[in-house]
């Protein structure tokens, strides 16, 4: 159905000699805001530009930092708006050619999609089913809800059985956290459970210790002996006595590890986590974190990031770190800190962390055991005071 547009795909035009010099200027810029004046005048001088250059344009969204992609974006907007204002025919080949470009880059990828559904919305809809194995998130989640939108209709019209097939279907391409919940839920009440936590990649099976002192907030900086060394039988001064290393295993769907379930409703307290991630090969991954509570998180010995910050909300996600992982044993250690706030809404001392590659594909350990069961949630009416 899309042959018509895909046989139109051809190189797109270079930039021209008017543009190029400004461009640069934009691409230039710094992140944090070094060279904004010669960006901007580069911005202005875009006004030049005609829809010859609009592929070109789109394809520099790829190598441009976030604030130089502001000021491309910008520019193609008004190239755009004032172009089909004049009656002018977006360049499809050139659009077409970029989206289907796998090594083009997500935002340039999704912006010429954008630009082709705004031309030729007809054409674009019958694009959107091959998306469902895309590795551009934005694409492939239009697909999930087309074939979702399918399921439901399939559904209605009285074929069940036909329905669950298409909702699997979509469950198994479905990368954002909406949808595969929203999903899971629909399969569920057809009696196809869906493994979120192996899903999604969430870590379940952890050693903990704790508490250790954040009096003041100085745990956050301090340096506690699980930072130092791994020594499953250690023993150290806590915040109120000798602590040791304990297994902790949720069943939280989402990953969530609740430190307040081996320790108690405890304030002004730091506790750690550990596992061991078995990987298959070595390779780079995405630690994807949520955590409401003042962190760090170490891969083999090195910091990737911390933040000391806490009780300002959490989500599946929320922070994204890159890491190398290599092949055999990767050991995770996270950090976890608890101020000295004791309203209800700063209960929460927990994190929940999941391993996936940067298009949200669960990457699982070769030893991963199962998913543990659900079981009764054990809180405290009150944190202690």
């Amino acid at each position: 159905m899309v042959r018509p547009l895909l046989c139109l795909v051809l190189l797109s035009a270079p930039l021209s000699a008017s543009v190029e010099e400004p461009l640069r200027k934009i691409l230039a810029v710094g992140r944090e805001g070094s060279g904004n004046q010669s960006a901007a005048e580069g911005l202005a001088a875009l006004s030049s530009a005609t829809l010859e250059d609009l592929p070109a344009l789109i394809e520099a969204l790829g190598r441009a930092n976030p604030l130089a992609a502001n000021y491309i974006r910008a520019a193609i907007a008004t190239l755009v708006d004032r172009e089909t204002s004049a009656g002018k025919t977006l360049p499809l080949p050139g659009l077409t050619r970029i989206l289907f470009d796998a090594n083009a880059g997500d935002q340039p990828r999704s912006l010429a999609f954008e630009l082709i559904r705004r031309a030729s919305p007809k054409a674009a809809d019958q694009m959107i089913p091959g998306f469902l194995s895309d590795p551009n998130v934005e694409l492939r989640r239009l697909a999930v809800e087309h074939l979702l939108k399918i399921a439901q209709e399939t559904e209605k019209a009285g074929l069940k059985e036909d329905a669950t097939l298409l909702y699997a279907q979509a469950s198994n391409a479905a990368r954002d956290v909406d949808q595969i919940r929203t999903l899971a839920d629909l399969l569920a009440k057809r009696g196809q459970p869906v493994d979120i936590p192996r899903r999604m990649g969430f870590l379940m099976h952890w050693d903990v210790i704790g508490p250790f002192d954040n009096t003041g907030l100085q745990g956050f900086t301090k340096v506690y002996p699980p930072e130092t060394e791994w020594k499953r039988d250690a023993v150290y001064p806590g915040k109120s006595g000798e602590v040791r290393w304990q297994p902790l295993m949720t069943s939280d769907p989402y990953g969530k590890v609740d430190l307040n379930l081996p320790f108690g409703m405890l304030k002004e307290t730091v506790g750690y986590a550990r596992t061991t991630f078995n990987a298959s090969q070595g390779q780079g991954v995405e630690l994807r974190l949520g955590c409401k509570n003042a962190w760090k998180i170490w891969v083999n010995g090195e910091l990737l990031f911390g933040r000391d910050e806490y009780h300002r909300g959490q989500r599946i996600d929320q922070y994204i770190l890159p890491a190398k992982f290599r092949a055999g044993p990767n050991e995770i250690l996270v950090k976890c800190c608890q101020n000295e706030q004791t309203q209800d809404w700063t209960v929460q001392w927990e994190f929940q962390l999941r391993i996936c590659d940067p298009s949200g594909n669960a990457v699982l350990a070769v030893d991963r055991p199962p998913t543990p069961q659900p079981q009764e949630a054990r809180r405290r009416p009150n944190p202690a005071k």
